[in-house]
């Protein structure tokens, strides 16, 4: 590290310093040892505040010390308002009010940085270049142009030295975070280190704008097929880490409800429309917007909604999409205790707690919602009365659910002011119903019996593997350790039975689970078992019957059940 380097650290922690004691958090530079890593004036040290300051809830000190930190800071603390899972509701509260006001960089810088990142002059580029920005924010700012071809373009460029800035202050905020799980115990119980290098990896990912250009894309294919859906299109040949364009599209924002009046846009279409495009991304493809906000969701003259600005997304995973369903399902029976139990399946649940007390939360949640119609369920109160039982027992949830939640109430909020008797789960629900058809698809119920069978076949090997290394090592190192294994008879037939007990147990779930899967699809699709004439599932019945009562004959005759 060179010394101007050195120079600037130093520098950055004097103004956290500085910035905790105006904030009224003086106290945290001795508690978690910010006096011991550098020299600090006196009086800082001393955490004069004025009384308007302290007469403030920590939670507000902590969102003013964000807002005065910069740009890492509010984004961090933008990223972190979504975890409600993790952090207490009046800090989320007060995190989701982060805002920043950076004005626009020069536009000498914007062409200079345009052509540095493309290596060619801007008149090369761009038939037209507008200096004035139509956008700025905290790590860029966007221009409109026109390409030689003809097309109008949205041209995004990163602010100078953003990258060399944001990451700097990364690592002294993991710094800090270690210095204060050292010293702290509440820092420790909130895994303060975890949540900075999760936060960090989602703020490093907005840093390269060609991940962001792979979003609009793949979210571009979900809706290639979609009239009332536009996603703009990326110009690849002028595109680069620190430079993005794509079209320009000059729309309403989602809640200008006067001017969609005077569009004659009908608002329930647009809430209809908007709700079912977030649930197909969902649940269709697992990839979904992760803050469709009304900024970045806009209404074109013909009704069509477009999405932008694709820096923050979301991916589920198969198990997190299945869990999803389930908890989706779980909401639409009101049945608040399987909510639990997909939230406990999704999340790292500490060692000590209590069941029986996430089941007395349980009950308290389905009184609550027990009477009220589906379309009437306000979805904001659940999932945050989801996240208060995951914070209260230190449920970790993980981040693509916390950001599909977030996404979720935004949405709520949106369609709401569109239509307020509009609701959500009206349109989820259909989406949540094919998935269950799928989940019980016979077919999808064998692959998953397959899985299964295979991942504890490969688990034996990794056990038998194990056990030859442990047995080669005490061979080869001449280990004083003798195993003496009496009855060696004995034990093989015992293994053998619990063998046996374990392939009879792995055929029956699996025959009671596909017979389960044929009675629940046919009942479910409202079609009969009878096909081409054929009881299918009669017969099925009778052959795994027979499969079933041969392999139990076998295990029986040989003597070692």
């Amino acid at each position: 590290m060179s010394l101007q380097t050195r120079v600037n650290y130093i520098n950055r922690y004097r103004e956290i310093a500085m910035q905790f004691s105006k904030s009224g958090l003086g106290f945290l530079i001795e508690e978690i040892g910010l006096d011991r890593v550098i020299s600090l004036p006196r009086r800082i040290l001393l955490r004069q505040q004025n009384d308007e300051v302290l007469e403030k809830t920590y939670a507000e000190r902590i969102r003013i010390f964000i807002e005065e930190m910069g740009t890492t800071f509010i984004k961090l603390g933008q990223i972190a308002s979504m975890r409600g899972d993790l952090l207490p509701p009046d800090l989320i509260a007060e995190l989701e009010k982060l805002q920043s006001h950076v004005p626009p960089f020069p536009p000498d810088e914007a062409r200079r940085l345009i052509e540095e990142s493309l290596e060619a002059p801007i008149d090369e580029l761009f038939m037209i270049f507008d200096d004035k920005p139509v956008g700025s924010a905290s790590i860029g700012q966007v221009h409109r142009a026109m390409l030689h071809t003809g097309e109008d373009v949205a041209v995004k460029i990163q602010r100078p030295n953003i990258e060399k800035t944001v990451r700097t202050d990364l690592e002294i905020l993991r710094h800090l975070a270690g210095l204060a799980e050292s010293n702290l115990e509440w820092a420790r119980n909130y895994q303060v280190t975890d949540m900075i290098d999760e936060f960090s990896d989602a703020l490093i990912n907005e840093l390269d704008y060609t991940i962001e250009a792979r979003n609009v894309e793949r979210i571009g294919k979900t809706h290639k097929n979609d009239p009332a859906i536009k996603i703009p299109e990326i110009y690849w040949e002028y595109s680069t880490k620190n430079v993005m364009v794509m079209d320009f599209i000059k729309g309403v924002p989602v809640n200008n409800l006067m001017k969609l009046d005077e569009m004659g846009i009908n608002k329930s279409e647009v809430a209809n429309t908007l709700a079912r495009a977030i649930f197909q991304q969902i649940f269709e493809e697992g990839y979904f917007h992760g803050d469709p906000h009304p900024g970045n969701v806009s209404v074109l003259d013909d009704g069509t909604l477009a999405f932008l600005d694709f820096g923050m997304i979301g991916r589920l995973t198969s198990d997190l999409k299945n869990n999803f369903g389930s908890l989706l399902i779980s909401l639409m029976r009101k049945d608040s205790g399987g909510v639990v139990k997909a939230i406990v399946k999704m999340g790292v649940v500490p060692v000590d707690v209590s069941m029986r007390d996430l089941n007395r939360e349980a009950e308290i949640m389905r009184d609550k919602y027990y009477d009220v119609p589906l379309a009437k369920l306000n979805f904001s109160d659940a999932v945050n009365d989801l996240f208060g039982i995951a914070n209260k027992y230190k449920i970790k949830l993980p981040q693509d659910f916390t950001i599909l939640a977030k996404t979720l109430l935004t949405l709520e909020s949106v369609v709401s002011q569109l239509d307020p008797d509009f609701s959500i789960m009206d349109v989820a629900e259909p989406f949540g119903k094919a998935l269950l058809l799928e989940r019980y698809n016979p077919k999808n119920l064998l692959n998953f019996q397959i899985d299964e069978i295979q991942q504890l076949g490969s688990e034996l090997r990794e056990v038998t593997e194990n056990v030859h290394q442990f047995s080669k090592g005490l061979k080869n190192q001449n280990l004083p350790i003798e195993i003496d294994v009496k009855g060696r008879s004995q034990f093989s037939k015992h293994l053998d039975r619990v063998i046996n007990r374990l392939s009879f147990s792995i055929v029956l779930l699996a025959f009671s689970i596909v017979m389960v899967g044929l009675i629940v699809g046919s009942a479910l699709l409202g079609e009969g078992s009878i096909i081409f004439r054929i009881p299918i599932i009669e017969i099925a019945a009778i052959f795994a019957m027979i499969m079933f009562a041969w392999l139990l004959w076998s295990i029986v005759k040989s003597g070692r059940f």
